[in-house]
């Protein structure tokens, strides 16, 4: 319930937030990016916040992917994670859709097909699993909502594709014909680079951090065991 919640308020933010900015700013991308950007950082490091000491607050495939192989959480887990969190960011961007008088449902036709978006989704991916990863290993994963927050905020602009870095919300972005939406078509691309750019971050997070499984349960944060707190 914590992921699905979860990615359903970050879908909600992130199409919501692109949807006012459209409306907001009409014709200023830069400007509309900007408001898509602060809204989605802000609102990655509060939801966090909410559902990370339930979930871990993953909210994110490949996060839980690249946990488990590290051996942070059962393969069992993941096999539950995924498509909660694909269904919780459907639920968001339909939401998201409604809270704005649009159809619930319209699919996008933002083509993001090219070789750049996706090595600026292997990029975003990359930076992300890093973040998430040495902040864990470093016993610092107190600052990990924020720092999550503040990486995929400024990768809304340093990266060609806007850093979705989430199988996930790439599939729920897919519902909403406005402006942070991807078309179908290049979705496959999208998820595709995410998971080869989780691949480089396993590799690249091993040599690193070659004793990470030590603190791999601490990823995103630490999950609090209800009895015992």
């Amino acid at each position: 319930m914590a992921e699905f919640l979860g990615c359903a308020l970050l879908a909600a933010v992130v199409i919501g937030s692109g949807i006012a900015a459209q409306t907001l700013s009409p014709g200023q991308i830069g400007l509309e990016l900007f408001e898509n950007a602060a809204a989605t950082a802000a609102g990655l490091f509060a939801i966090i916040l909410m559902v990370g000491a339930v979930s871990g607050g993953h909210l994110n495939p490949v996060v839980s992917l690249v946990d488990a192989a590290f051996g942070g959480i059962a393969w069992r887990d993941v096999a539950a994670y995924i498509p909660v969190q694909i269904a919780g960011c459907i639920a968001g961007t339909v939401t998201a859709n409604a809270m704005f008088g649009l159809a619930a449902v319209s699919i996008s036709q933002h083509d993001r097909t090219s070789s750049g978006h996706w090595l600026g989704e292997i990029v975003a991916t990359l930076g992300l699993l890093l973040v998430i990863f040495a902040l864990a290993r470093s016993r610092r994963a107190h600052v990990t909502p924020a720092a999550v927050g503040a990486y995929i905020g400024a990768a809304y602009f340093f990266t060609s594709s806007t850093s979705f870095a989430n199988p996930a919300i790439a599939v729920g972005r897919m519902f909403s014909a406005t402006f942070a939406g991807i078309a179908p078509v290049s979705v496959p691309g999208f998820v595709a680079a995410q998971l080869i750019g989780a691949v480089i971050a396993f590799g690249v997070i091993a040599v690193l951090y070659p004793d990470v499984r030590e603190a791999a349960s601490e990823v995103v944060v630490p999950v609090m065991d209800p009895v015992t707190k």
